[in-house]
């Protein structure tokens, strides 16, 4: 198999290594930051959710033409 088809496989290509040499260090950050990246995902959402409000009234449109409303 390719790196391609492990990928697509849910797998991690044989070449790909684990550096246990280096402890994960987490990264900390202020709340306000946290609050701040959170409110950032939740206006993301929201776009997301217009946008396939949209999709969904333009598949119906392109389906049934005016009457499908």
């Amino acid at each position: 198999m390719n790196d391609k088809e492990l990928f697509e496989n849910n797998c991690l290509p044989m070449n790909w290594t684990v550096d246990e040499s280096r402890p994960f260090i987490p990264e900390r950050k202020e709340l306000s930051v946290l609050l701040a990246e959170l409110q950032d995902i939740e206006n993301h959402i929201e776009d997301i959710k217009a946008k396939q409000w949209n999709l969904e009234k333009l598949a119906m449109f392109h389906k049934g033409g005016l009457a499908a409303e």
